[in-house]
């Protein structure tokens, strides 16, 4: 195929996402296909008004080994469209160093971002072959800026130059004490990278026993300088597995659920680590030999984000060879923020990460879990530490860009404008990356699996079924059983526990004639993907305001995220803060899961004087891959609203156990909602809710999630031990009636050379 031929493909394409698949075709080609046409036809696509063409175009142009090229992808970085921009310092990474653009990408650092992160990893790289060139530049950029933020990137990117100019300018900067602090921080950890010098640790010692905020980063820095290898110890017979989620405050007590991101994959490692530690695997499908040789899994550890004090601290956990579940912070030396901005924090992630890997000693597994900037920096470590990554692959954000195709949010003539903002393409081809880079791949049950994996991301799973397994979610039982038995003992007459006290006098705020209705009650992070505005307009447009109040937890409301506030900006349109109550809407925040467990039960069995019985769970999401509220709502006996689409459409049993619909869609949400709320107040028994709790109880639970996952994690093991193994049958497609049951293959039918992610096949370079 040639060059123009495959372009007019993609222009053919029917959906964006098609269109990114067919952009590794282009590149694909061009990279067998260069010389000048193919220079000039891709120089031609990239004023395209397509842009999903003219980003194809970028990184198709990458992959031609020509000087005209270099020059057309260099002249992009002064592009007056920012979208180009960013994908042509991406683009970079993947080619020889060009010194005249060198200050340019170092301009990009400069300014943040996306972009500036895009434009360290492609100095990062260069720096390796041309280290002094790099270090000049950079060391020069310092003379004249002075705005701290920026002076923080430059000298982050410096510490990423090994070279001595570099380890000069970082000393000299170290020792400044008129340098802004959040600057002498960042040289302070990129000393910590240079392990061997004398001098260097004698100077972080020295500031290693200070005090405030300069001594706790001199503190991890040299742990990186002085760590050693850690030999297993000789009782540790079973696995190490360490987990990751970096954007959430993890803690057993889960006391941030529903906060910023701290989402349900929040309250799931929680669970999940102490399952998996309490011998969950060990036990699964008693009195079959591969059962028996399952190993046990004896220590999890469960990485997210946190202050540098706390991360020295939660070492010795991560560094311990008891049995059980360890919980260990990464320092990101930056205030929190949201996942989507978080990808300038990579630098730093990198380095809590590896310096927590360390201390663990061996680590057997790394299980990821998101296309976000942990999983990037994650994959880098565990690549450099030789560690077998487990990767849970889902259509994210390839479901999410499909689904606003087709409401027609995004068009092809939108997309680079909002792939500047949700960074959509390097999310898909991450996700590409992690996949094909995993020594293992579990995923989501899925009513069309393989077409959707094929469709939407580009992988063929119809191979090589030793390499996949479909693992199901699961939701501790136990938790929401005492949840129940406390509402419905409060519901009978008895006193209200503090949890359900405490909702007492939140529902104490509606006005008296709203105080017989039953709730319409969702759970979840205020994001735009979890729709909780949507479930608002959907709710307050119709007659379902005078049927029943809607209860929405999650938020932080005291200080909110970009995020939330978008949210609640778009409520406050339906509702006015300031009538929220009085029209039915409560708007609590964030609870920690047990309460939260208890709301949800008493949904079910009603506050008396204040809710009545028989309310509906409501999941708004634009995608849910699997859905922890869910189940935890059906396993609390709740009919449930849920997108039609991903995981919930393969256990909610549409007009028995709940309602699928478009949920993109207001006037189905709100059609949906409606009808669970009239078949909800129909019901005489407890027939269906037991049907509802059942399905939870059969395939979803916590220890039958761990136990799946305890045999995949012996597998990939013994894999790569060089020893046999073979994966237990409760996790082949069949056992989840899906349909694909007929894997065979590994075939990601992606080009490495349009990969976008470097030379070679690892994630970042």
């Amino acid at each position: 195929m040639g060059i123009q031929t495959s372009l007019d493909a993609l222009r053919s394409t029917t959906s964006i996402v098609a269109a990114m698949r067919a952009a590794d075709d282009l590149a694909f080609v061009a990279s067998r296909n260069g010389g000048q046409r193919t220079v000039r036809v891709l120089s031609a696509a990239l004023r395209d008004t397509d842009q999903v063409v003219s980003i194809a175009a970028v990184h198709a142009l990458a992959q031609v080994l020509d000087s005209e090229a270099d020059d057309a992808l260099a002249a992009l970085l002064s592009s007056d469209r920012a979208y180009l921009r960013e994908h042509s310092a991406w683009a970079f990474s993947s080619r020889l160093p060009r010194f005249d653009t060198i200050a340019r990408m170092v301009g990009l650092v400069i300014d943040g971002g996306f972009s500036g992160m895009l434009a360290q990893r492609t100095l990062q790289q260069w720096g390796t072959p041309a280290p002094g060139h790099v270090a000049l530049a950079l060391e020069g950029a310092l003379l004249g800026v002075t705005e701290p933020a920026a002076r923080y990137r430059l000298v982050e990117t410096l510490g990423l130059v090994h070279d001595r100019v570099a380890t000069v300018a970082l000393v000299r900067i170290v020792r400044n004490q008129l340098e802004p602090e959040q600057v002498r921080v960042a040289a302070i950890a990129a000393l910590g990278d240079r392990a061997g010098r004398p001098e260097t640790v004698e100077l972080i010692s020295t500031l290693a026993a200070g005090e405030g905020y300069i001594a706790e980063v001199a503190r991890l820095a040299l742990v990186d300088l002085t760590a050693n290898v850690v030999a297993r110890a000789p009782w540790q017979t079973g696995l190490t597995v360490a987990q990751m989620f970096l954007h959430a405050d993890i803690d057993p007590q889960l006391t941030r659920a529903g906060s910023g991101d701290n989402g349900g994959i929040a309250t799931l490692l929680v669970r999940l680590g102490d399952a998996l530690t309490a011998g969950a695997g060990a036990g699964a499908g008693a009195g079959s030999d591969t059962a028996a040789a399952t190993p046990d899994i004896q220590r999890v550890i469960t990485l997210s984000r946190g202050s540098a004090a706390e991360s020295l601290e939660s070492l010795s956990q991560a560094g311990s060879t008891v049995r059980g579940h360890a919980y260990a912070s990464v320092p990101l030396l930056s205030e929190p923020v949201a996942s989507a901005s978080a990808w300038p924090l990579r630098v730093a992630a990198e380095r809590g990460i590896r310096r927590i890997l360390r201390a663990a000693g061996t680590v057997d597994i790394m299980h990821l879990r998101m296309a976000d900037v942990g999983s990037l920096a994650a994959a880098d470590v565990a690549r450099d530490l030789d560690i077998p990554v487990v990767f849970t692959v889902a259509p994210d954000p390839h479901a999410v860009i499909n689904t606003l195709d087709i409401t027609g949010a995004l068009t092809r003539e939108n997309f680079g404008d909002v792939d500047e903002r949700e960074h959509f393409w390097f999310r898909a081809r991450l996700v590409q990356r992690l996949a094909a880079n995993s020594a293992h791949t579990v995923l989501f049950p899925r009513p069309r699996l393989a077409e959707d994996m094929n469709e939407l991301v580009g992988i063929d799973i119809s191979a090589h079924p030793e390499r996949h397994s479909v693992v199901p979610e699961g939701i501790d039982l136990e938790v929401v059983d005492r949840a129940s038995r406390e509402a419905v003992e409060h519901a009978l007459g008895g006193e209200a526990t503090p949890p359900l006290a405490e909702l007492r006098e939140l529902l104490g705020q509606l006005p008296e004639n709203r105080r017989h209705l039953p709730l319409l009650i969702s759970v979840g992070r205020f994001h735009r993907v979890k729709g909780m505005a949507t479930i608002v307009e959907a709710w307050k447009t119709t007659d379902l305001r005078d049927r029943a109040n809607l209860l929405l937890i999650g938020g932080d409301l005291a200080h909110p995220s970009d995020d939330e506030r978008e949210q609640l900006d778009l409520m406050n349109l339906v509702v006015p803060e300031s009538e929220r109550a009085q029209a039915g809407l409560l708007l609590p925040g964030h609870r920690p899961n047990d309460t939260v467990a208890r709301w949800v039960a008493a949904a079910r069995f009603g506050v008396p004087g204040l809710a009545a019985a028989n309310g509906v769970y409501v999941c708004g999401s634009l995608k849910e891959e699997f859905g922890i509220a869910l189940l935890e709502a059906m396993a609390a006996g709740l009919l449930v609203v849920a997108p039609a689409g991903g995981g919930p459409a393969t256990y909610v049993q549409n007009g028995l156990t709940g309602y699928l619909t478009r949920t993109s869609d207001v006037t189905l949400l709100g059609t949906a909602m409606d009808a669970a709320l009239t078949a909800a107040a129909a019901e005489t028994d407890d027939e269906r809710a037991s049907a509802s709790r059942d399905t939870v109880q059969r395939s979803f639970t916590i220890q039958a999630m761990a136990s799946a996952l305890s045999e995949v994690y012996r597998t990939v093991h013994l894999d790569e031990h060089g020893l046999d193994g073979d994966l237990l049958d409760s996790h082949d497609l069949d056992s989840h009636d899906l349909d694909s049951h007929d894997l065979d293959s590994h075939d990601l039918n992606t080009h490495p050379a349009s990969s976008g992610f470097g030379h070679g096949s690892s994630v970042t370079r």
